[in-house]
């Protein structure tokens, strides 16, 4: 199973740490936010490779911390060099496996978020499934649910909707960026994107799968780090260093 690592963002919110330097190596605890994911799931999960997936003003940056890593990584250049010409979270998936032709399932993860447990435990619950699959967590506050993609949730963690930053949602369980996809489902991502499946959001390609196979979600047995602004990653640089 390959793990593709969505870091195509530009992170203008965390300008001017970011102008010249990708947010996903940023360093927390010591070191680069994207160690901390893989260092886990060298441990944890049944990953034989890795496809980071960035911007062209970025993947030079990115070559360098792979050629420093043990682990067979492909960094992927998408081409774009701005913000307003970015192709999307969705795009990306289906450009880094056109570049790289991954085999077998694919475990895809934003690059700029941190947990507090191990993600080979989501890793398992898909191969349980049988199935694609999401997390979900609670999220109580009704301002933020307007910012995440929202699932309903029926027997036996089943998604029956989804809807990315929904005016009305439906209700408070949100899905993070993490990603369990079966290599059949992966290779229906053409036909998501030209039936108009949203590009930009990551989670858009969920609501287009769960509505046409079954896709299950597990409930997060801890808590995520999402690493949006300089307050959230001081925060965050703060709770790491304390552990």
């Amino acid at each position: 199973m390959k793990c593709l690592i969505l870091a195509a963002g530009y992170a203008t919110r965390l300008r001017p740490l970011t102008d010249n330097f990708p947010k996903p190596l940023l360093k927390v605890g010591g070191k680069p936010i994207l160690d901390w994911l893989l260092d886990d799931l060298g441990s944890s999960a049944d990953v034989d490779g890795y496809i980071v997936v960035t911007n062209h003003r970025f993947a030079s940056i990115f070559e360098e911390w792979a050629a420093s890593r043990p682990e067979e990584i492909v960094v992927v250049d998408d081409g774009t060099s701005t913000n307003e010409t970015r192709l999307g979270a969705v795009k990306d998936i289906q450009f880094a496996v056109d570049a790289t032709k991954p085999d077998g399932d694919l475990l895809v993860i934003a690059g700029d978020n941190l947990l507090d447990f191990s993600l080979g435990e989501f890793v398992d619950y898909a191969l349980e499934k049988g199935t694609s699959c999401v997390m979900r967590y609670f999220e109580p506050s009704e301002e933020r649910l307007h910012k995440c993609g929202i699932l309903e949730i029926g027997p036996d963690g089943l998604i029956v909707g989804m809807e990315e930053k929904p005016a009305e949602p439906k209700s408070h369980w949100a899905c993070p960026p993490f990603y369990y996809y079966k290599e059949e489902d992966v290779s229906r991502i053409p036909e998501a994107i030209a039936s108009g499946c949203g590009t930009d959001a990551p989670g858009s390609l969920v609501a287009w799968l769960s509505s046409k196979v079954p896709v299950h979600a597990m409930e997060m047995p801890g808590k995520r780090f999402d690493i949006g602004n300089l307050e959230s990653y001081m925060a965050v640089c703060e709770i790491f260093s304390k552990n």
